[in-house]
């Protein structure tokens, strides 16, 4: 065969896998690969060149975080109230790298949006966090992530500011302070209640978004809880201490709104704030 032929069958047949093997929706779970350095060539600013499946990353225009500023908010009541129905599941508490997952077994309820349920899956905490509101960062933010059967992302993102414990990692301390302890990456958890975290307010935000970590999938649904909840300054540092990546953050950089619309569901009654 001919070099010219041989080469011609090699470039198809890396077309032909490159097509079948579409790019994961989901967040990867070793997070080994990239950073939250800027100046480093795995940095934020750099995700999108490090895998061609993570070149959202850098050419998105839907990407997350954001800057939920208030004049670019556009109050709405059509949206409803979030509605969720969670119930416990075996869970297990896994190091990715570069931040720490509660992973349920088998999911553990779902939030229903127009009409479309997303299983939860996971959640995971980032320092400081990564969406701000009018420019304030605060300094943790818990994403539960949700996907539908047809693989569709939905994310719930809670900020918190530090002052009173907050109950639901108050619950995990014991297993949080285990991997601290150990070079082991993961620490079964055992049942856990997602119905324990307290979102406190029916006053939320919701855009079109993307993982914000790689690969930085778009179309993701965010829904951005209104109230700010309380941490201690403890808690924040045992979730950075657990993960041993010698980092005090794990927070990507603002992303472009690039006109995209924010809506804010304000119920009626302000006692609902």
């Amino acid at each position: 065969m001919k070099l010219a032929t041989r080469i011609f069958f090699c470039a198809f047949f890396i077309v032909l896998v490159l097509h079948t093997h579409p790019a994961t929706s989901q967040e990867v779970e070793d997070e080994g690969e990239f950073n939250y350095d800027e100046k480093s060539e795995k940095g934020p600013s750099r995700w999108g060149e490090i895998r061609p499946e993570w070149s959202m990353c850098g050419h998105g225009t839907m990407q997350s975080p954001i800057d939920l500023l208030n004049k670019r908010v556009e109050v709405v009541s059509h949206l409803g109230r979030l509605k969720r129905s969670y119930k416990p599941a075996y869970a297990t508490l896994k190091n990715r790298g570069h931040d720490m997952m509660l992973k349920w077994e088998g999911g553990a309820g779902y939030i229903q949006i127009n009409e479309t349920q997303y299983v939860l899956k996971q959640c995971h905490w980032h320092s400081p966090s990564e969406h701000t509101l009018d420019g304030r960062q605060f300094d943790l933010e818990v994403h539960l992530v949700h996907e539908s059967s047809d693989g569709k992302v939905a994310v719930i993102g809670i900020m918190y500011k530090i002052g009173r414990p907050d109950s639901f990692l108050s619950s995990l301390t014991d297993h949080l302070e285990a991997i601290t302890n150990t070079n082991e990456a993961e620490s079964v958890a055992g049942l856990i209640d997602p119905r324990n975290i307290k979102i406190g307010s029916r006053k939320y935000y919701r855009y079109q978004g993307s993982l914000t970590i790689p690969p930085c999938t778009q179309n993701v649904s965010w829904t951005i809880v209104g109230k700010v909840r309380t941490v201690t300054q403890e808690q924040v540092k045992l979730l950075r201490v657990a993960v041993h990546d010698a980092s005090d953050t794990n927070a990507r950089p603002l992303q472009p709104i690039n006109k995209r619309m924010v809506h804010l569901y304000r119920p009626s009654d302000p006692k609902d704030d």
